[in-house]
C-alpha cells in the first residue's frame, strides 16, 4: 500500500467518524472524545485550539477549531469561547488543542488559559469537563491527571 492509498483510508475513517461523532450522538467515555480529537489533530504542523460543544446530555452540538497558531503556540480569547458556547447553546465543552511537538505535556501557558475559561464559563454556567493535549499519537487530559 503507498501513501496515497494510506492517507484516503484514514481521510475516509476520519470523516467517518466525525459524520458519527457530529450527528449529536453521546460521548460515552473520555476513550471516544480522545480518539476522536487523535484522529482530528495529530497530523497537524501547527497548533490549532478547538472545542467540542456538548449538551447537557453531553451529545455534540458541534466541534470547532476556535483559534490556529504556529509551531508553538496559538492564542486564545476567553471571550470568543463564551460567545460561542453561549451561540451553540452549551452545557459543557471539552477544550483540545494540539502540540506538533509531539510532545503531549502541558506548558504553564496551556495551565493558565485553562483556568481563565474555566473561569469565565463557569460565571455563566458552562462546565469544562476537560482539556486534552493531543502530541501525535500522545494525549494529555487535564481530567485524567486531577488538573480539573
Amino acid at each position: 500500500m503507498n501513501n496515497t492509498e494510506e492517507n484516503q483510508i484514514i481521510a475516509k475513517a476520519l470523516e467517518i467518524l466525525s459524520r458519527r461523532v457530529l450527528s449529536g450522538q453521546k460521548l460515552q467515555s473520555p476513550a471516544d472524545a480522545i480518539q476522536f480529537l487523535t484522529l482530528q489533530l495529530a497530523e497537524r504542523t501547527s497548533e490549532a485550539f478547538c472545542v467540542l460543544y456538548l449538551s447537557t446530555q453531553h451529545q455534540v452540538i458541534a466541534f470547532e477549531e476556535a483559534f490556529h497558531g504556529t509551531i508553538d503556540g496559538a492564542a486564545v480569547y476567553p471571550r470568543e469561547i463564551v460567545k460561542a458556547a453561549l451561540s451553540h447553546n452549551a452545557a459543557a465543552v471539552i477544550f483540545a488543542h494540539n502540540h506538533p511537538s509531539a510532545i503531549a505535556e502541558p506548558s504553564q501557558a496551556d495551565r493558565r488559559i485553562t483556568d481563565r475559561l474555566i473561569s469565565a464559563l463557569g460565571l455563566i454556567d458552562i462546565k469544562v469537563l476537560d482539556h486534552i493535549i493531543i502530541g501525535g499519537t500522545n494525549h494529555y487530559s487535564f481530567a485524567e491527571t486531577g488538573l480539573l
